[in-house]
């Protein structure tokens, strides 16, 4: 498995080798080994998977107490993944990384606990599955406007065709959400 590093430091693209032949392809996508020898948790305590259709965006989530650290990938069609800093500590708060997701490409990324996590879905139909570290708590969910000026994501859809949930366009800005120490 090919490991790349990213602009956010701990935020890490996971790249695992491809078999593809005539009748299809293989990868593996868990491998403790690996996941160990990149220094990533192999503890997870939850599996989770959502299908989202073309420009739905999902996001931008984090829980502020039982933090999770997800990794995630696509198992069907393409997303667009983001990764924002909110540890008002770091040197990288308020920063965002992004990477495409697909079914083709096997791509795999790690968002560690203390960042929030969000996609928009690329294709007609997208197939989402990720490993979660530790259980969903909805006293502790938060969001963060997924359009937040401050934070810039240059998502890839329009504002007008970006189909996103109310409490995702209710979620307050950088400036006004809890934040991690």
């Amino acid at each position: 498995m090919n490991i790349i590093e990213t602009a956010l430091p701990g935020v890490l693209i996971l790249e695992p080798r491809l078999f593809k032949d005539d009748r299809g392809v293989f990868c593996e996508t868990y491998n403790e080994r690996a996941l160990q020898q990149a220094g990533l948790p192999t503890h997870w305590v939850q599996d989770n998977f959502s299908v989202s259709k073309k420009n739905v965006v999902r996001g931008i989530h984090y829980q502020i107490q039982n933090t999770q650290g997800k990794l995630v990938r696509v198992t069907h069609g393409a997303v667009w993944d983001v990764a924002v800093d909110l540890r008002r500590s770091s040197p990288t708060f308020g920063k965002h990384v992004g990477v495409e997701l697909s079914g083709e490409n096997g791509r795999l990324f790690w968002v560690p606990e203390g960042f929030g996590h969000g996609f928009v879905a690329l294709s007609e139909v997208a197939g989402f599955a990720y490993k979660v570290t530790e259980y969903y708590s909805p006293a502790d969910e938060r969001t963060l406007l997924w359009n937040d000026p401050a934070v810039a994501i240059p998502w890839p859809v329009s504002p007008q065709e970006a189909i996103v949930s109310a409490k995702d366009q209710q979620g307050p800005t950088l400036d006004k959400a809890e934040m991690f120490a």
